[in-house]
């Protein structure tokens, strides 16, 4: 191996053991990790450093599979509804217009930077602003475990229909249409049941793994060749086989990976350019023009009928700039149309815009509860399917959280305690699979106050089990019922010793771990069909 390919591959090495001393420090102050990834970029610039080719591999690859990810996970027919594609049209128009129209008067005036902007430039900076950062709200999302979540579908879908406009303008700006062979892309309709039967033969280890490699960049690489984006590739491959039921499997075992790399795009970031007083300046002032978006995502949310909870988390996932920002910049800069320090001021506003949104993020429900009543005063009257009013049909035990552990209890309580069980999950497909087995389920978020005063008249949960996979999710929960002194007995599920003391301390007494109790409920099964087999025993 060559010297320089060696002193490149430490220099990244470097960077990389930085970025875990950050990111574990501001995990330590509770903000997420990401923060931190920023925070070595802008420190690497500033120092003069530049990222070398690993860590740009590292943070294009990310993107891919972040991309090929939140395909796996999205519902297409959340796309059609007028809360995704109406909010975000009327949205990116809306903050385009004001934006680009603020921008252009600083242009007359002759503030320094935007003095050789005209009208279309103006928008063109204006545009890019309009974007929510995807890699920020999926990470959110993922770590709240709130994906299959009301606002977070509506997020999601918000972002999916940012990305295609983006798609669209890269297509539109990049001075080629797709080739003649776009057209084939079509057979990879018919072709998804081959690529659904493929992914059962992986099996669960690392060939399930590699078999999604293979259809990330393989997607990507596809949809390059005939002259399309390629993240759009990567993107589509995911939707290609999420209908089936192994697409959740495969999308927690590429988890780590796409975690990883996604770490070399947070550090590219801070890397983008050269910082200036200027840039810098600028971009710091491009950051209060959140509060513009925030209260236009906010108001057109409720204005379509959202509860007033799920606009508001919905608004405080989408409060933010995006990656997909510096990637308009840069088409602006690279065709000549905008001056090479916009780039840098992206990156500046875009860092501190995520710095700034993670907090809210994390603190949403408080926001909520903290201010109730002014929120459910932006509601309209009007209120859709989902939310109308929730027949518990009478049941005394409530499991909160449906995935395996969930409907396994409820079939051992339902069992023993007949039709008094329902269950509750905030994924709609996996509550349609229990209704179609014939369990009483629920579609529902208990840890959002609305949903209390939707079955809070009924008051008739005499246990409640909190299954949930997220430890923040059954704490939020608690926090609910502790709000409005709900009369149950409680019982939750952990995985880690930890969790189970902080459950210990919010007043549980019955905690399950699943890794440990499931080991010795194993071992008990075991030991009572030796016994009850009389040409079997223990020495």
């Amino acid at each position: 191996m060559e010297f320089e390919w060696v002193a490149a591959a430490l220099g990244d090495v470097a960077w990389i053991g930085l970025a875990f001393a950050f990111g574990f420090f501001t995990t330590l102050i509770r903000l997420p990790a990401l923060v931190g990834f920023l925070g070595v970029g802008f420190v690497l610039n500033y120092l003069g450093f530049a990222h070398g080719e690993m860590l740009q591999q590292l943070a294009d690859l990310g993107i891919t599979l972040l991309l090929f990810t939140v395909g796996l996970k999205l519902d297409l027919k959340s796309l059609s509804r007028p809360q995704v594609w109406g909010t975000t049209l009327l949205h990116m128009g809306l903050i385009t217009a004001l934006f680009g129209a603020a921008f252009f008067v600083l242009a007359v005036i002759g503030l320094p930077l935007f003095t050789d902007l005209n009208l279309q430039q103006a928008a063109l900076v204006a545009f890019a602003l309009s974007f929510s950062s995807t890699v920020f709200v999926v990470k959110v999302l993922e770590e709240r475990a709130e994906m299959t979540s009301r606002h977070g579908r509506i997020s999601i879908g918000i972002l999916i229909v940012q990305d295609l406009a983006a798609v669209i303008f890269l297509a539109a700006t990049s001075g080629k249409l797709p080739t003649i062979w776009a057209l084939g892309l079509i057979l990879l309709i018919p072709a998804s049941t081959i690529l659904k039967k493929l992914m059962v033969k992986a099996g669960h280890g690392e060939l399930l793994i590699l078999y999604g490699f293979v259809l990330a960049l393989g997607g990507y690489a596809l949809f390059e060749l005939v002259g399309v984006k390629g993240d759009l590739g990567a993107l589509a491959a995911g939707v290609l086989v999420s209908t089936h039921p192994k697409a959740k499997e495969l999308a927690k075992a590429m988890f780590g990976f796409k975690e990883i790399f996604l770490v070399g795009f947070f550090l590219t970031i801070g890397l983008a350019g050269e910082l200036s007083f200027l840039t810098v300046t600028i971009g710091i002032a491009l950051v209060p023009l959140m509060i513009i978006k925030t209260v236009l995502f906010i108001k057109i949310l409720t204005r379509m009928n959202l509860r007033s909870r799920t606009a508001l988390l919905s608004t405080l996932n989408l409060s933010n700039y995006s990656e997909f920002g510096l990637i308009v910049m840069a088409i602006g800069v690279t065709n000549g149309w905008l001056d090479a320090q916009w780039l840098i001021v992206m990156a500046i506003a875009l860092s501190i815009s995520l710095i700034v949104a993670a907090p809210l993020n994390s603190g949403g429900d408080h926001l909520y509860r903290k201010y109730h009543d002014y929120w459910r005063s932006l509601q309209t009257e009007q209120r859709l399917s989902e939310d109308e009013s929730m027949d518990t049909q009478d049941a005394t035990i409530a499991i909160f959280g449906m995935g395996r552990v969930g409907a396994g209890a409820y079939d051992e309580l339902t069992e023993a305690e007949g039709k008094k069980v329902i269950g509750v999950d905030i994924n709609n497909q996996l509550v349609d699979h229990h209704v179609n087995a014939g369990r009483n389920v629920i579609i529902g978020n208990p840890a959002d106050p609305d949903f209390w005063e939707r079955v809070e008249h009924n008051r008739k949960f005499e246990l409640i089990l909190l299954a949930m996979p997220n430890l923040q999710a059954n704490l939020s929960v608690l926090d609910q019922l502790e709000a409005i002194n709900y009369p149950a007995e409680l019982a939750a599920v952990v995985r880690y010793p930890d969790e189970e003391e902080k459950l210990r301390e919010k007043g549980i007494k019955e905690v399950f771990n699943i890794y440990v109790e499931a080991g010795a409920g194993f071992a008990e099964h075991v030991i009572q069909h030796l016994e009850a087999d009389p040409t079997k025993k223990l020495s």
